[in-house]
């Protein structure tokens, strides 16, 4: 696509893009009406002086990404080669660990290319893509990516609704059609993984050094609870690091044959856990009507939700949760509070924690806390591409 717009950035944001700020933002798109997805926009000051270049992609975060603050930068096949290899390079050690096969190997924006990520699967690549804007791209960056490295085959997600819907399709690109379930390997954990039915894999790569300090330092002989449990990861962790048992929540039907295959493909007898179909807020209320109480929760719901019966929002809710999570918490449990929300930071996720038990009525203490791993690539210039907070946190009294 050769068309460049020339967009004027309203000095009050031209300081933030010099200092490198990725987002092409609503405000300073607001002066353009109708442009194609794809296209190419230069960033200039008031004095017309060039800033940066990028693309016009319409995404939940924003208008578009900065790819290049060179001028003369072509963005073709080569472009799109130099971003892959130099994120491949960072990623050597990976490649080569025994015990881990599946990880990030291009994050967005912190790779250099917003609104797109390629993950590694024991030999697949499996492409997302966020827009119709970067998916303009699409040969230029498939070639790329096919140059640089060999694959069993390659797999894409397209994240960018058509009609508010994921677009479900069988997302094979190149190479060999894979036989589904992939058996991967993640801390020398196994876990199945499609990437031919929906939106997600089976497993969230970000979480990965979290599991394993579930697994290695908070689990044995222990009751843990793990809320909007997905596919059971947590629970698969929880289980071989010899908790005694695990008991898995989640309003998703799908979830129950799901963690059922989790466990299974690590050779724990799932009989023995408990895997429930419930909503989550449901289940908090039964186990206080029951007495039930756990050694350890976990808490790691999507930003946003909505059930039947409840909306979910990290930002405003969160605190509830923490608070329903704290009934049901042993004297000297550890609650696992995790999210992924990018709209508020660690500062402000801890204050959350303080206020649920200032109003629980209980102490507690912070032991250790995380935030992406190394694959997850982010930027100092772009906060809340870092957006996972991760808090451990032993209930003292109450």
């Amino acid at each position: 696509m050769e068309t460049e717009l020339h967009i004027k950035v309203p000095s009050k944001y031209a300081n933030k893009y010099k200092g490198g700020y990725p987002l092409i933002t609503k405000q300073v798109m607001e002066q353009i009406n109708s442009i194609e997805e794809g296209v190419l926009i230069n960033l200039v000051d008031e004095k017309d002086q060039f800033i940066a270049k990028g693309y016009y992609g319409k995404q939940n975060k924003g208008y578009g990404w900065v790819l290049t603050k060179n001028k003369n930068e072509k963005i073709d096949q080569g472009f799109f080669e130099r971003k892959i290899k130099a994120a491949l390079d960072k990623r050597r050690s990976f490649f080569v660990e025994k015990d881990t096969n599946a990880f990030r190997v291009f994050n967005g924006e912190g790779d250099g290319i917003g609104g797109l990520t390629i993950d590694y699967f024991d030999g697949y690549y499996l492409i997302n893509w966020y827009s119709k804007g970067i998916y303009t791209f699409f040969e230029d960056i498939l070639a790329a990516l096919q140059n640089i490295v060999e694959y069993k085959a390659i797999y894409q997600k397209k994240r960018f609704r058509a009609e508010g819907k994921f677009i479900e399709e069988d997302g094979f690109v190149a190479g060999e059609r894979g036989q589904f379930p992939i058996i991967v390997k993640e801390n020398g954990v196994h876990f199945a993984v499609y990437f031919n039915e929906e939106a997600m894999v089976g497993v969230f790569l970000d979480q990965r050094n979290v599991r394993k300090t579930i697994r290695d330092k908070y689990a044995k002989g222990k009751t843990v609870l793990n809320t909007f449990s997905y596919t059971g990861a947590f629970s698969v962790y929880a289980a071989l690091g010899g908790a005694t048992k695990t008991t898995s929540v989640d309003l998703a039907n799908r979830s129950l044959p799901k963690t059922i295959e989790q466990f299974s493909v690590n050779g724990i007898d799932y009989e023995a856990h408990d895997i429930i179909v419930e909503d989550v807020f449901r289940y908090f209320k039964y186990a206080g009507k029951k007495n039930l109480k756990f050694d350890v929760v976990i808490l790691d719901p999507p930003s946003f939700a909505r059930s039947k019966k409840f909306t979910f929002s990290a930002e405003k809710d969160y605190k509830n949760l923490l608070i329903e999570a704290i009934a049901i918490t042993e004297k000297n449990g550890v609650i696992v509070a995790s999210t992924n929300s990018a709209s508020f930071d660690m500062k402000k996720f801890k204050g959350f924690i303080d206020t649920a038990f200032k109003e629980s009525n209980s102490t507690y203490k912070l032991v250790e806390e995380f935030s992406l791993p190394e694959d997850f690539q982010t930027l100092q210039s772009f906060k809340e591409g870092n957006y996972l907070k991760v808090v451990f946190i032993k209930k003292l009294n109450g």
